[in-house]
């Protein structure tokens, strides 16, 4: 009995997508890695940190512990909790939106408040949130795929949750987030019906806003117009993405070397959570940049692979909470390798699965193992096996 018990790990491990698992863990571990490389200097000088050049390896490897820990617990819950839940725990972190905002409780950093702090670490609402909406989105479509069609019945209830939800993330300010968390959400109504003409409509309609979110906020403005042109104040609005594009430029084709990069020596901010990739780039290389977007574009191409699977063995729920990680992954990577090369306006948003952050290591660990949790169940099914 005790044999059986012990095997069952074994069995389960054998039944999953080996190609997504590896390339979850080799993201993980090469962040852990690149972490340390870029924030010694950013450790040794600081005061905060005790001039501990190991001060944030050790935390991002307890976050890393902790991430895990959260993987496998929930790949041991069925897809059927999830989807019982999603409304609660969408609610859930409404709630832990609103409560960051509330002065004496939410953490100030570097004019945004965006942390709750829990003593040993900061909490950071808006990274639960991405899995709130995967999961809450995928249950509303399900709920009301006989009427996707219909605007009211099907758009204007989920276009006024996440209207709730953006206005909390605009106050915080986190723009990143809410980009994140409103293409989580439309992706996964189109993937579940949502007309087409609607879906146009929703285009044009937040087009417009983000176009007026710029106009109106001079910082936003500031950053698209820095964007545009570095160079032109690259010791002003431009500084971040001028030495990002350095650091680029030195690593050229297989880098200066692990450990070796220049930018990281407080030239660049930032540089072991949303410029991270620069510092890859300066000491990996064009072939260091190149297979973390190989290892990204497998994971996305997995999770719809996964999603497209479960639509044939009818499991609509299961399906649409694959895909809709699958878009998470896909979008935030996206967004911030655009922003270390310089193609998209600098946005405060890290890279998953190796920035550094307690919050979002956590988040995605746990979305991934709800995703290999969805092709393990898919494979009893195929079995002939009980879930």
């Amino acid at each position: 009995m005790l044999i059986s018990a012990l095997d069952a790990p074994r069995r389960q491990l054998a039944e999953i997508d080996h190609a997504l698992l590896w390339s979850i863990l080799a993201l993980l571990f090469t962040g852990l890695v690149m972490v340390y490389s870029a924030s010694i200097a950013t450790a040794e000088g600081g005061r905060f940190t005790n001039h501990q050049p190991a001060y944030f390896l050790i935390r991002h490897g307890i976050f890393l512990c902790v991430g895990l820990v959260a993987a496998g617990i929930a790949f041991q819950v069925p897809l059927g909790f999830w989807q019982k839940y999603s409304p609660w725990l969408f609610m859930l972190g409404v709630i832990l939106l609103a409560v960051v905002l509330v002065p004496g409780i939410g953490r100030d950093v570097n004019g945004a408040r965006r942390w709750l702090p829990l003593g040993f670490a900061n909490l950071q609402p808006s990274e639960l949130m991405k899995l709130f909406a995967v999961l809450y989105a995928a249950d509303y479509t399900v709920r009301k795929i006989n009427v996707m069609h219909d605007l009211k019945q099907a758009f204007l209830p989920m276009f006024g949750a996440m209207a709730v939800v953006g206005m909390l993330l605009l106050k915080e300010p986190d723009f990143g987030a809410f980009v994140v968390i409103i293409s989580i959400a439309m992706a996964i109504l189109f993937l579940g019906g949502l007309k087409a003409r609607l879906f146009a409509l929703l285009i044009v309609g937040l087009l417009i806003a983000f176009t007026i979110m710029i106009i109106v906020s001079p910082y936003r403005r500031d950053r698209v117009f820095g964007f545009m042109d570095p160079w032109a104040d690259a010791f002003g609005r431009g500084y971040q993405l001028s030495h990002s594009l350095i650091a680029f430029g030195r690593g050229e084709l297989f880098g200066v070397g692990l450990g070796a990069s220049v930018e990281k020596l407080f030239y660049l901010p930032e540089a072991h959570t949303d410029f991270l990739l620069a510092v890859i780039a300066e000491e990996l290389g064009f072939v260091g940049v190149l297979t973390v977007i190989a290892l990204f574009a497998l994971i996305v191409q997995r999770a719809f692979a996964i999603g497209r699977l479960c639509v044939q063995l009818d499991r609509l729920y299961p399906a649409l909470v694959a895909m809709g990680i699958g878009v998470w992954m896909g979008v935030q990577s996206f967004i911030n390798m655009g922003v270390n090369m310089g193609l998209l306006p600098t946005k405060g948003l890290t890279l998953p699965l190796m920035s550094f952050g307690g919050s979002g290591i956590v988040a995605n660990c746990t979305a991934l193992a709800i995703l290999l949790r969805i092709d393990w169940e898919n494979r009893q099914l195929m079995r002939g096996g009980k879930l």
